[in-house]
């Protein structure tokens, strides 16, 4: 049966600059797969104050909406046929108050977290309860809200009376990464639900933080009040179960276990593991050292010439690539790695293991020798870069890229032996499922969706521990018997690159699971109590 689906999210990869991560890539890909099945899809970001300048985007409807005690004027624009028949991209405008820290997703600020990002997402909703209510965007069968950015349009359609009319319009909440839960003050401050949404009676028990009461917990509310909740790996769905202790290295339900597991009995809460886009015909082709130079250089330029001064950085990965371009390359290994520089995805690389007192990473670049080259390829945290930074001033095997580039994303994905992915938690993963496409191994924590896209000895190799520091030392085990392997037996390790671009996980195959699992579902009123304002 054919539905009308609306996706509420803070990035759509299908619009130029809206992308920070990997909701980006679900909701460019989701919506395209789901039309494949027959369904209609709108998706509905915030302008941020650029999107909105994008070629070929254009004012469909201009209203007023009351937030933080103004009547504030809201546009709504609708982008040019981006060839994608079926889906509709649309962008939620206000002059200053999607862009008031600068032109930017995501702020990181001083008044206190998620202070600027909580306000303009409250807004944000805000405005697009009002344009459902207007009509101005066609009501969905499915109202699909993904993190906790947009959790505030549920609870706007639970708790205001002015948005009763749209209650009886079927929930899904979309869990990408429960770490981030957009925690803010009920009152007393200018980022707070009280601000707000001055008058809005709530229910404390579905929305308020369990940690710290007098806040509001936007993510731990949508969980309640939606009426499917869904994470994006069946795996992940079960990790969330468990309580969380950082320390240990153990990332479970991050205070929320107790709310999810409440769904999970009633059978709300799946896991779907996300898709990737694949080629007609799978073909593994390794650029050769000169393609990958050039694309390196490039990469490094565009990074050094940012800034008037010179990184580090860029200078010693320049250094760097300049010295690797000359050796020669056959029978070596190349080892690389793809990511956001943050705790969640290197936290086990900077662990200390062994007698020797020496990091994972050392230890790795110690066993790896002369014999192959790491490439890591992000930024992020700035401790985690200057420790990455001293790394590669010490190895010469190591070639620290700190930076992004998606030209020489694709290139490192291409020409890679092994794609190093040592998470401590991942909800999904995109780039094993792109390693992989290559032709690439993975070398994997099993966690969350690389437990269920890597198999160990099959498309690559895996690990697991029971605290962080068991983890790294199983970590360097396994790698010891891959560097085996692949310097040791060129047939198996054929066999591996065979299987890993043989691997598919389809999004027509989640779409179809989210129109059986999610969409085909009973509308129920899961937070039955609560009063109307």
């Amino acid at each position: 049966m054919q539905k009308r689906i609306l996706m509420v999210a803070s990035e759509n990869d299908a619009l130029p600059g809206a992308k920070v991560g990997g909701v980006g890539d679900v909701i460019r890909d989701l919506p395209t797969a789901l039309t494949r099945h027959n369904q209609t899809v709108d998706v509905l970001v915030p302008s941020y104050g650029f999107l909105s300048r994008l070629a070929g985007m254009r004012i469909v409807a201009e209203f007023e909406v009351r937030f933080a005690g103004k009547r504030l004027n809201v546009e709504l624009l609708l982008a040019s046929e981006q060839g994608k028949p079926g889906v509709r991209q649309f962008v939620l405008h206000h002059a200053t108050g999607f862009s008031e820290k600068g032109e930017m997703v995501y702020c990181d600020d001083d008044e206190g977290p998620f202070a600027t990002d909580a306000t303009k997402f409250a807004l944000f909703c805000q405005a697009t309860a009002e344009a459902l209510k207007l009509g101005v965007i066609t009501r969905p069968d499915v109202l699909h809200c993904h993190d906790w950015h947009s959790a505030f349009l549920l609870i706007l359609l639970r708790y205001s009376r002015s948005y009763k009319s749209l209650r009886d319009i079927k929930t899904v909440f979309s869990i990408h990464n429960l770490a981030m839960q957009g925690i803010r003050p009920l009152r007393r401050d200018s980022s707070s639900m009280v601000s707000w949404f001055p008058g809005l009676a709530l229910d404390l028990d579905y929305v308020k933080d369990l940690r710290y009461p007098d806040c509001i917990n936007p993510m731990r509310a949508a969980i309640l009040l939606a009426d499917k909740v869904h994470t994006v790996s069946p795996s992940y769905a079960e990790e969330i179960l468990k309580p969380s202790d950082h320390e240990m290295g153990i990332y479970g339900g991050e205070g929320l276990e107790k709310d999810l597991k409440a769904r999970a009995l009633t059978g709300d809460l799946l896991g779907i593991l996300n898709g990737c886009e694949y080629p007609e015909f799978a073909k593994r082709t390794q650029p050769d050292t000169k393609q990958l130079c050039r694309v390196l250089h490039r990469a490094i330029e565009d990074w050094a010439s940012r800034s008037p001064q010179l990184k580090s950085a860029h200078w010693m990965a320049h250094k760097r690539v300049e010295k690797w371009s000359r050796q020669k390359q056959t029978g070596k290994m190349n080892i690389t790695s793809i990511g956001r520089v943050t705790e969640q995805k290197y936290r086990l690389l900077h662990t200390y293991i062994g007698a020797s007192r020496k990091t994972t990473l050392e230890s790795m670049l110690d066993a790896l020798g002369d014999r192959g080259t790491l490439f890591l390829l992000g930024s992020g945290d700035t401790a985690l870069e200057n420790f990455l930074l001293r790394v590669a001033g010490k190895y010469e095997n190591f070639i620290f890229l700190n930076g992004y580039s998606s030209t020489l994303s694709d290139s490192l994905y291409e020409f890679g032996d092994l794609f190093l992915m040592p998470s401590s938690y991942e909800p999904c993963g995109i780039s094993q499922m792109q390693a992989m496409r290559a032709g690439q191994p993975c070398f994997v924590n099993s966690v969350g969706g690389l437990k269920d896209t890597v198999q160990a000895k099959v498309n690559g190799f895996s690990f697991s521990g029971y605290n962080a520091a068991d983890q790294a030392e199983q970590l360097f085990k396994v790698y010891q018997d891959a560097l085996k392997l692949f310097f040791g037996n060129a047939n198996a390790w054929k066999s591996l690159c065979s299987q890993a671009l043989a691997a598919r996980f389809s999004w027509d195959d989640s779409a179809k699971q989210y129109l059986e699992c999610l969409y085909d579902m009973p509308h129920t009123e899961y937070a039955a109590s609560g009063r109307e304002n």
